[in-house]
């Protein structure tokens, strides 16, 4: 074997050996490519700053740039190629205009997995129509179902009322923003509440909904204390 080959061989072997030491273990797969790994690096980077926390959790976040049942086909490739057998897999996507058996297909697909391995769980953190409401929740309570655009016009009034600018889908700092200038701990109140009053109902039938506040509390449960009171 080349010398440099056999030094990357080693290296990887280190790096997952590394990687196994950690007890929690969150991979992230998002539909988007920008606005998504943004949001979640934030908690990512707060978390691996944390010395309670960053030799214990480990998180992955991985752009697909797919749409609905692709993120969890993705998903559970990434899975098998790289043996991952304990863990939460996280699949972020968002309704716009799939089809609804597509959107609740993940769901589904989900919880048909998490029969085969109890340590390696499957969750769905889905948005009808898009991240964008759960963006919107920090700052309103809404219900009203309209179409995406009308989430964006919202976030555009908001942040201009806030002297941000304009709202862009690849803002680095969105996870900043909406931590500081709105409330996390709201967001969650009032996703829950939204999910509640859908008792009973498929994922495309709630509409506006979220339930990434799902994996927002999970992993707010590692953030430094003095960031962890914006959200619990």
């Amino acid at each position: 074997m080349p010398k440099k080959a056999g030094m990357e061989k080693w290296k990887k072997q280190r790096r997952q050996e590394h990687l196994e030491l950690k007890k929690y273990r969150y991979y992230i797969f998002c539909e988007g490519q920008q606005t998504e790994p943004q949001y979640f690096s934030g908690f990512k980077k707060l978390i691996e700053d944390n010395p309670i926390y960053r030799d214990m959790v480990l998180i992955e976040i991985e752009p697909c740039q797919a749409e609905t049942m692709r993120v969890i086909g993705m998903a559970e490739k990434y899975v098998k190629k790289n043996n991952i057998q304990k863990g939460q897999i996280w699949c972020v996507y968002d309704k716009d205009s799939f089809p609804a058996s597509n959107f609740n297909g993940v769901v589904r697909r989900a919880e048909r997995l998490n029969e085969e391995n109890p340590d390696l769980q499957y969750h769905a953190a889905w948005s009808n129509e898009c991240i964008e409401f759960w963006f919107l929740l920090h700052f309103a309570y809404y219900t009203a179902n309209n179409h995406r655009t009308e989430y964006i016009s919202f976030l555009n009034d908001k942040f201009r009322e806030l002297g941000i600018g304009k709202y862009q889908k690849n803002m680095k700092d969105i996870f900043d923003i909406l931590m500081e200038k709105g409330s996390p701990k709201l967001a969650i109140r009032y996703a829950k509440r939204i999910i509640k009053d859908g008792q009973g109902k498929m994922p495309s039938e709630i509409a506006p909904g979220t339930r990434v506040y799902e994996l927002v509390e999970e992993l707010a449960k590692y953030l430094p204390e003095a960031r962890k009171r914006y959200f619990m």
